[in-house]
C-alpha cells in the first residue's frame, strides 16, 4: 500500500477502531456519544478549505434569513469529497446495529439495509434525492436554533457532527445542545463540547426511553449555543437524503 493510500484510509480505520459497544451504551443513556479522534488537525483544516469551493455545493443557507439562528452552512452535492464520503460510509455499518435495536424496542419497522448504497437508493426512489451533507460555519454571535434534520419519510435515526476547530483555542461558546422531551416529564438538556477531529453521534428525531409501561419514544432536538468568540466550523453527516 502506498503512503497516499494509507493516509486516505486512516479515517476509516479510526472509525472501525472505536469502542462501539461503549458508544452504543452512551447513546442509550444520553442520546449522544463522542467518538475518539477521527481526523487529524491537518485533515480538519483541509475540510474547512472546501467551504470556498463553490462547485462542491448545491446550495448555501443563511440561517438568519430563514430564522434558523445565525451563521451559514452549505450542502454538498452528491459528488462528495473523498474524506467526507469515506467517513459517512465507514460510520453507517457501526450505527446500523443501534438503529435496528432502537426500532425493535419501539416496535417500529427497521427498513435500513446492510449497506449505505442500498439505503440511499431507497431514499431516492421515495423522492429524497438531494444530498444532506453539510459544512457549517459560525462566527462570534452566531447560533443554531433547536431543530431536527428530518427531510421526509425516509429517516435514519442517528447522525454525526465532526468538529473542525479547537474549542478554547479557535473559538469559545458554541457548545452542542441536545434537548429531549421525556414521556410524561419535563424536558432534559445535554451540553457537549465538540472537540476538534472528534465526531459526536446523536439522535436524529427520537430514541427509546424506558418507562414503567415499557419503551416510549423520547423526541429530541439539537442546536448550537451562541459562539462567544472566534470561528467554529463543523462537518455534518446525515445518513438519509433530502426531498
Amino acid at each position: 500500500m502506498t503512503t497516499t493510500t494509507a493516509a486516505r484510509t486512516t479515517p476509516h480505520r479510526r472509525v472501525d477502531a472505536a469502542d462501539w459497544p461503549s458508544l452504543a451504551q452512551e447513546l442509550d443513556e444520553h442520546g449522544c456519544a463522542l467518538t475518539p479522534r477521527l481526523l487529524t488537525d491537518a485533515q480538519c483544516e483541509a475540510i474547512t478549505r472546501l467551504y470556498d469551493r463553490e462547485e462542491l455545493f448545491r446550495s448555501t443557507i443563511d440561517m438568519a434569513r430563514h430564522r434558523f439562528g445565525s451563521g451559514t452552512y452549505r450542502y454538498f452535492t452528491h459528488e462528495l469529497p473523498e474524506p467526507v464520503a469515506e467517513l459517512r460510509a465507514a460510520l453507517y455499518p457501526h450505527l446500523l446495529g443501534v438503529a435496528r435495536d432502537w426500532a425493535e424496542r419501539l416496535g417500529r419497522p427497521a427498513p435500513w439495509p446492510d449497506t449505505l448504497e442500498e439505503w440511499l437508493a431507497m431514499c431516492h426512489a421515495a423522492g429524497q434525492d438531494r444530498s444532506a451533507q453539510i459544512l457549517l460555519r459560525y462566527e462570534r454571535g452566531d447560533w443554531n436554533a433547536l431543530h431536527r434534520d428530518v427531510f421526509g419519510d425516509m429517516v435514519f435515526p442517528l447522525q454525526v457532527v465532526i468538529g473542525l476547530d479547537a474549542y478554547g483555542r479557535d473559538y469559545t461558546g458554541g457548545e452542542f445542545l441536545l434537548v429531549e422531551q421525556r414521556p410524561r416529564a419535563q424536558s432534559r438538556g445535554t451540553v457537549r463540547v465538540l472537540e476538534q477531529g472528534h465526531g459526536l453521534v446523536f439522535t436524529t428525531r427520537d430514541r427509546p426511553v424506558a418507562t414503567r409501561r415499557g419503551w416510549s419514544a423520547g423526541a429530541v432536538r439539537h442546536g448550537v449555543s451562541t459562539v462567544r468568540s472566534g470561528l467554529r466550523r463543523s462537518l455534518g453527516l446525515v445518513f438519509h437524503d433530502a426531498a
